[in-house]
């Protein structure tokens, strides 16, 4: 069986502003034109469909157009809801649809009943399992623990249990949303380490042929059966050096895996340039970037003045400016700054309590106390952020309509 493996789409995200709706478009041609063009038997979407709970209508719309192009190419399409989606929203009218092969997992309660689908060597069972966020799935799953690991353990735990009882020989293939050790991640995924733990080992998906990861936005291999194919587009300038891609996987009769890239349109190269601003306007070394979209690093010891207004007359798709002053190592901001960065809350928390202590840090108990307290927060913001997102909407609908 082929099926092509795509993940993060975000439909509705912008680049600093700059709308994607047009890109998001044609990367969703070009994912109609490989199904036909390379007769995949079907398409997985491993989470983050939309950019918000709430997304605009314009990416509605565009998913509205996606899927009936898949339905009328005959051609099943599996989806999970992620940590950008409300679940809930994206399920609405699942059982409907499902008639028209388009298949959407969002309820966590329904991990171990697959979509099932046929070709000349049997069966091949594809599992959904959609974001689960630790806190709001621990009931569900039984966890003595509400982290990501556990859960997801337990959710794949169903998943093996369904695959037992099926004919002996039947492949699987499972969808998540989730961070996975050995991972890279970039700066445009929403942070989903609540619950303590950053990532969960790969092996909590043992047992299956094929697992089709989404959330990081890098395509990447962890393993032969283990990859994410990454978003479709950029999103962050840390990314940079992405090469956007979606997975094409052939599953052999016996479960043996293969995969090939299929490279995404770009709409506009990305570039990062760092110096001071007489420097990047005069380095005949950058003119291979004068029609990307850039993001400068100044580095000048004194923020020069219209710097963005001289950056664009050499660079006229500058989105981002960053202002990083060369300083001296002995220069305190220098080194708090240095100490800081690549440190998580929970690391900063700790050394502040061996700072007040005078070099006797937390123990083991203060530690899950600390990180409770962070995960409570992060829950809490989570929710606060998604209930934001709803009031805005409807206000923004409410306006639409009074004009």
């Amino acid at each position: 069986m082929r099926f092509l493996h795509t993940s993060d789409w975000h439909l509705g995200r912008s680049f600093h502003r700059v709308s994607l709706l047009d890109a998001q478009a044609a990367f969703l041609d070009r994912l109609v034109a490989t199904v036909r063009e390379f007769a995949v038997d079907a398409v997985l979407v491993a989470g983050d469909v939309y950019d918000r709970a709430v997304p605009p209508l314009a990416a509605v719309e565009l998913f509205d157009r996606a899927i009936h192009r898949l339905a009328d190419a005959g051609v099943p399409t599996v989806m999970i809801s992620g940590n950008h989606d409300s679940a809930r929203r994206l399920g609405v009218g699942a059982g409907l649809i499902e008639r028209a092969g388009i298949h959407l997992r969002t309820d966590p309660a329904g991990c171990s009943t697959p979509v099932l689908l046929a070709d000349a060597d049997g069966e091949v069972a594809f599992y959904g399992l959609p974001y689960l966020e630790p806190a709001l799935v621990r009931d569900e799953f039984k966890t003595a623990k509400a982290g990501h690991e556990q859960v997801l353990s337990a959710a794949m735990e169903r998943v093996r249990a369904d695959l037992a009882a099926r004919q002996p020989g039947t492949r699987s293939v499972v969808l998540a949303h989730a961070f996975v050790a050995g991972g890279e991640p970039s700066e445009s995924e929403r942070d989903i380490t609540v619950g303590g733990v950053a990532a969960v080992p790969a092996g909590v998906f043992d047992g299956v042929d094929y697992v089709a990861l989404g959330h990081l936005h890098g395509s990447q291999t962890l393993t032969e059966r283990v990859r994410y194919s990454g978003s479709p587009l950029a999103y962050s300038f840390s990314e940079t050096t992405h090469r956007k891609s979606m997975w094409l996987v052939d599953l052999a009769p016996d479960g043996a895996v293969s995969a090939e890239r299929i490279d995404c349109p770009v709409p506009r190269a990305l570039a990062r340039v760092r110096g001071r601003l007489d420097d990047l306007l005069e380095d005949p070394a950058l003119e291979r970037h004068e029609e990307a979209w850039v993001e400068a690093t100044l580095t000048d010891p004194v923020r020069p003045d219209d710097a963005m207004a001289r950056l664009a007359a050499r660079f006229p798709h500058t989105l981002s400016l960053v202002f990083e002053p060369d300083r001296a190592p002995e220069d305190p901001l220098a080194s708090y700054a240095r100490r800081l960065q690549g440190r998580t809350d929970q690391e900063i928390a700790e050394d502040f309590v061996a700072h007040v202590r005078g070099g006797s840090g937390p123990d083991e108990h203060e530690r899950t106390v600390l990180r409770g307290a962070f995960d409570d927060v992060r829950v809490e913001e989570a929710l606060t952020l998604d209930h934001a997102r709803v009031r805005t909407a409807v206000t923004g609908a409410g306006q639409e309509a009074g004009r």
